[in-house]
């Protein structure tokens, strides 16, 4: 698979009451098309400013990133965005809000027949048929997320963003949302970058784990592959010695090694290189 995502020598800085603050260094990193990757890193450490740099709504201050080999300068109809809040309008109905996003991008050249279809058929992915004419007050806090993921995915985005998109549900809703997210990116094949600090979801879910370090100036750590055969069932995966190879690996790298890639302890890796699940998981 082609690298479809670049983010080349990125860093990102604020000038603040307190003076100049450094969020993001030295970020390097590809991203294959079709690639699930996941973001994760302690609270404070970029994991959102980054996403928010590859979606296009904020500039880096250095460096450069890439979509399909052209720059990213702002937002756009290739990468679509779910944040933890939903972000529905509450006087529209699920399939208005969905409607809303598809008539923005399509509406200029495809038919109200072909809208509307596109947004039923993105409601049915997300298991929403029954709900779509429903008022966001009428519906669980799950659904409405779902509700954000088949707008996202409503207007065919070559890169699905989410930035903790299960982070306020409760566990048994998370779980059954993490399931759906497992079914829909196998079957759109949608290039999908995910924060998240949940260490299970990333395991489950993911390609690669992309570990940051502490800010200020965070900067990539490890890359960690996952390489559990797809599809991926949560409950097989409980008991294999790989899965909890990998969730220690991660454990191991947010409680002993999340600092800065020169001041890391007992570990010979440098910032924004991958290494091998095997050699992440032995390391001391």
């Amino acid at each position: 698979m082609k690298k479809f995502v670049r983010i080349e020598d990125v860093g990102q800085s604020f000038d603040t009451r307190n003076g100049h603050f450094v969020a993001l260094r030295d970020i390097n990193l590809a991203i294959r098309e079709g690639e699930f990757v996941s973001l994760i890193g302690h609270s404070g450490c970029g994991k959102s400013t980054l996403l928010n740099l590859i979606a296009g709504l904020t500039r880096p201050t250095e460096g450069v990133l890439l979509c399909a080999e052209k720059e990213i300068t702002g937002p756009g109809p290739d990468r679509a965005m779910v944040f933890q809040n939903h972000s529905l309008l509450p006087w529209l109905t699920c399939f208005q809000n969905v409607h809303l996003a598809v008539e923005r991008v399509f509406g200029n050249r495809e038919t109200r027949d072909a809208l509307s279809l596109r947004t039923t058929m993105a409601l049915h992915m997300v298991g929403l048929s029954h709900a779509m004419h429903k008022l966001p007050k009428e519906i669980s806090g799950g659904m409405k997320q779902r509700v954000g993921i088949a707008r996202a995915l409503a207007i065919k985005p070559k890169v699905l963003l989410l930035d903790e998109p299960f982070g306020a549900l409760d566990s048994l809703t998370r779980v059954h949302l993490q399931d759906e997210l497992l079914r829909i990116v196998a079957a759109t094949s949608t290039t999908t970058i995910m924060v998240t600090h949940d260490v299970d979801e990333a395991v489950l879910l993911s390609d690669r784990i992309v570990m940051l370090t502490n800010g200020p100036a965070a900067t990539i750590g490890e890359i960690l592959h996952i390489n559990l055969p797809r599809p991926r069932d949560r409950m097989a995966l409980l008991n294999n010695p790989e899965y909890a190879a990998y969730r220690s690996a991660v454990l191991s790298f947010l409680h002993h090694r999340h600092g800065h890639p020169a001041d890391l302890s007992n570990h010979d890796t440098g910032a924004n290189t991958e290494q091998s699940p095997l050699k992440l998981v032995n390391a001391s």
